[in-house]
């Protein structure tokens, strides 16, 4: 097998104005005023910390940050940025996420609050709104006796994201299981998306391209079943996914997809990176397709360790490891 270069691609992001403060690299919003959206009884915040939204409890912030409530009051923020022409990020759970050091410029809008479940017992399905977390969504499914989402209970996001990015485990994932999503496109309008248009591949969709954002999903369930088997089976998934994955600091899950010949953590370890650490980051004893934070990382340290895993596995195994963990913002390469 040939080796093949191997990289971390980063989101494009506009150019940042240099900062004379330690912490925000948006000199033009520091200090600013919240913006008050009338017309969507929306606000939207200056120099907005972002480290307490993502799992990693790493990075800088955003230049301007919403947390929509309704599907208006997105569009209304959405209109603000366009009409200012600033890029838009979504922030779910944030547990798929490295956020740079040096924040994020633009609108970085949290769908956490895009909340809703509702069920229809004769069809057995549910549409669930974008922020959403998963574990929740699947234990209320199992307490109900519908089938199907047992796998999800352990995925530490919300529905928006695990959307996106085709979320999966336990031989389980995202596309089994749609019926569509509804996205809110660049023009404002609303589509709905049937799975066969979203280009579903292992751990992707086009969705990923961005310029749409998803605002809720309809998945199909099988009903009928004995609750309480349905809930034990979910419990398992839960409790086989703790004992073989650490959760006792902070991290995004797995950071690699895993390749076609092994996975991702079996080449880590068998490179012996297993609890190899650069600053507050470290490859995890328990499972190496995971880096923790143990305390006092940045977002550089944690950038920098998945680099220096990319380059050992590669000059061992000549294969490049892509990153599953979505990385956003400026970061510098060592």
């Amino acid at each position: 097998m040939m080796p093949t270069t191997c990289k971390l691609e980063l989101v494009p992001q506009s150019v940042q104005v240099p900062s004379l403060y330690p912490h925000s690299p948006f000199v033009s919003v520091l200090h600013s005023a919240p913006v008050h959206l009338a017309e969507s009884d929306c606000l939207i915040k200056p120099d907005y910390s972002l480290s307490s939204l993502t799992s990693f409890q790493v990075g800088g912030p955003a230049e301007w940050f919403l947390a929509p409530r309704t599907v208006d009051q997105l569009k209304a923020g959405v209109r603000w940025a366009k009409n200012r022409s600033l890029p838009i990020t979504l922030l779910g759970a944030g547990s798929n996420l490295l956020i740079s050091d040096e924040g994020l410029p633009g609108l970085v809008v949290g769908t956490r609050q895009l909340r809703g479940m509702s069920f229809d017992d004769e069809s057995g399905r549910v549409i669930v709104g974008a922020g959403e977390m998963m574990p929740l969504l699947a234990q209320r499914l199992a307490k109900r006796g519908w089938r199907g989402f047992e796998w999800a209970v352990g995925i530490p996001g919300t529905v928006g994201g695990s959307v996106v990015m085709n979320a999966g485990a336990h031989q389980g994932s995202v596309e089994d299981i749609l019926v569509s999503v509804d996205v809110l496109n660049p023009d404002g309008t609303v589509e709905t998306l049937t799975p066969d248009q979203l280009g579903y591949q292992y751990r992707t969709s086009n969705l990923q391209n961005g310029g749409r954002y998803v605002l809720q999903a309809t998945f199909q369930l099988a009903m009928g079943h004995n609750p309480k088997a349905v809930q034990e089976e979910t419990n398992y998934h839960l409790n086989k996914r703790h004992s073989t994955q650490p959760y006792d600091r902070p991290s995004c899950g797995s950071v690699f997809r895993n390749p076609d010949s092994h996975s991702a953590g079996w080449l880590i370890e068998q490179v012996g990176l297993k609890g190899y650490r650069i600053g507050g980051a470290q490859v995890a004893e328990r499972h190496a397709n995971f880096i923790l934070n143990c305390g006092g990382a940045t977002a550089s340290d944690i950038f920098q360790l998945i680099h220096h895993v990319q380059s050992t596995v590669q000059r061992n195994w000549q294969l490049c490891l892509e990153p599953e963990v979505r990385i956003l913002g400026e970061f510098q390469s060592t």
